[in-house]
């Protein structure tokens, strides 16, 4: 892992904290991640941020009017975070099997980065959700608690759907499938302006021109992970166990205004995983869609998340410690 450290210098930290940055993963698929390390560490654990489909670690960094991202708030707080692009995505190489990447093979180098890194909380966003369902069903002793933001279930609670002679998706009434994409294997996945500014920031509290603004670091998918996320002809990523998964903390935060995330959507995976669900509605904070870090209030979901973090991992201490920090 390579390294290059400077020092920030926000007026308003409450903990100054040094970035740094550093490629792991596995070899046929890298990963890029910034560190964000605090002077003063207040959780014994890191936290690996996860982006979605059709995005990057950017999300975490910057917000669309350009204020400081989740991933600077918790550094602030004292948590060591880690912010990845996928592979292929953003600063990660995009390796020339880019057009069947599958969710297994992200999940995949997560679990080298943590092998690497050492034991750390997961936080999942929408197609990120899979992801650390899956991974902390293979590595459980290297996740030491999960956050899943609108994330997408496991493909246990996604009805498979099939693909009609006609090459579209057979409409089988299931309404829990939350507006499902079918994405040709034969191109990449591309979204547009509409489509970001329909499902990604649709909620009041999206800061103005939001859509138009994060439409720019937008970035080109792998259909298989589209597909595999709505679990098309049952492809989509599963978890065998789900008791492994339940057994560290898990925290699920469900938006008002996400049109694929219903309550009762994030309220069936926090169930299966026993996990805490705060439905944001319920905590004063209201309005947002599922880009919801980089709503208008997007600060104070991420106090909730941090306040969590806190209380959760006080006095834990995981099984496996890194090799070197």
């Amino acid at each position: 892992m390579n390294a290059m450290t400077t020092l920030n210098a926000d007026e308003d930290r409450c903990v100054p904290y040094a970035t740094s940055s550093l490629f792991t993963g596995s070899r046929s698929h890298p990963i890029y991640a910034d560190r964000l390390q605090p002077a003063e560490i207040r959780c014994p654990v890191p936290v690996i941020m996860i982006h979605g489909g059709c995005n990057t670690g950017t999300c975490y960094l910057r917000t669309p009017d350009n204020r400081p991202g989740w991933a600077h708030d918790f550094a602030r707080a004292g948590i060591e975070t880690y912010v990845i692009d996928w592979p292929g995505h953003g600063r990660s190489p995009m390796r020339a099997d880019f057009l069947t990447l599958s969710s297994d093979d992200v999940s995949t180098s997560i679990v080298q980065m943590l092998e690497e890194t050492g034991p750390a909380i997961l936080l999942g966003h929408s197609a990120g959700g899979p992801l650390i369902w899956s991974v902390s069903e293979r590595c459980p002793d290297l996740v030491a608690g999960l956050i899943g933001v609108a994330p997408g279930p496991p493909a246990n609670l996604v009805p498979p759907l099939t693909v009609g002679s006609d090459g579209a998706l057979v409409d089988d009434g299931v309404s829990s499938t939350g507006h499902p994409i079918l994405a040709p294997d034969d191109r990449l996945f591309l979204v547009d302006e509409d489509f970001v500014r329909e499902y990604w920031f649709s909620g009041p509290a999206a800061p103005q021109d939001a859509a138009s603004l994060f439409f720019r670091s937008v970035v080109p998918e792998s259909p298989r992970i589209i597909n595999e996320r709505f679990n098309v002809e049952g492809k989509g990523l599963k978890v065998s166990h789900p008791e492994i998964v339940a057994a560290r903390p898990t925290l699920i935060v469900g938006p008002e205004c996400d049109p694929r995330h219903p309550r009762a959507t994030d309220e069936e995976t926090a169930a299966l995983f026993n996990a805490e669900f705060v439905w944001l509605p319920d905590r004063g904070i209201m309005g947002n869609g599922h880009m919801m870090m980089g709503d208008s209030n997007s600060a104070a979901i991420a106090d909730l998340m941090i306040r969590w973090i806190l209380d959760r991992m006080a006095g834990h201490v995981p099984n496996i410690h890194p090799a070197s920090r």
